[in-house]
């Protein structure tokens, strides 16, 4: 099995054609979420941007956003897809100390991202200490119900399906972790193929906020 990054590099040529319900559907439901906020959404930190399929729409509602992905191939193609003067995207790899910037953002997302990363709590960490007293942090993934049923991030080529590495998280353990870190959950959302609810959600989202210190 390649490594996480390696096999997006691969994904990166084809991640924008392939039919994919998983990353339209999580569009839909952050543009619909984010989209009902006000004021504008301010500067924003966009964690596994990817190839911007989301940078698009931050690009059009927020005053600055940095984009950072540790696919080398899918930052490659945001960067020449997305072109704005409040854009810019870095290299980086979240499961690390997040020395990329030293900056505190208004709003931290998390596209798809989540369910590649083993130590969640760290993540959430610091994310909390890179968002502004008041900031929010938005999560959207794959449901778990569906990682129950087998379904994972995955895409074939002419060699054959690639499936990317995952690992498997709760619901409880999403706002568990985030609660235990300073960030407390403001709303939860299942969102469903078709919006038909007879079916397991595919869908996931999270809105967390960085509670304002009191004085």
């Amino acid at each position: 099995m390649p490594t996480i990054a390696d096999a997006y590099d691969q994904w990166a040529d084809q991640y924008d054609t392939d039919k994919n319900k998983t990353c339209d559907l999580e569009g839909h439901a952050l543009r619909t979420l984010l989209g009902s906020m006000q004021p504008p959404l301010g500067c924003v930190l966009e964690i596994g941007c990817g190839t911007g399929k989301n940078s698009a729409y931050f690009v059009t509602q927020a005053q600055q956003v940095l984009g950072v992905d540790f696919s080398l191939e899918m930052l490659a193609r945001a960067q020449a897809k997305v072109r704005a003067e409040n854009i810019r995207f870095e290299f980086a790899d979240i499961t690390q100390t997040w020395g990329f910037t030293d900056q505190k953002f208004d709003l931290v997302t998390f596209s798809l991202v989540l369910e590649h990363i083993a130590d969640l709590r760290f993540v959430f960490e610091q994310a909390f200490a890179h968002t502004k007293p008041g900031g929010l942090v938005y999560v959207g993934e794959l449901h778990p119900f569906k990682q129950y049923q087998g379904s994972q991030a995955r895409f074939d080529t002419p060699a054959g399906r690639v499936e990317v590495p995952v690992h498997q998280h709760h619901i409880t353990e999403f706002i568990q972790l985030a609660k235990a870190v300073g960030l407390h959950l403001l709303d939860l959302s299942e969102w469903f193929d078709e919006d038909d609810k007879t079916a397991p959600p595919r869908i996931l989202t999270l809105l967390l906020q960085k509670m304002q210190l009191v004085s």
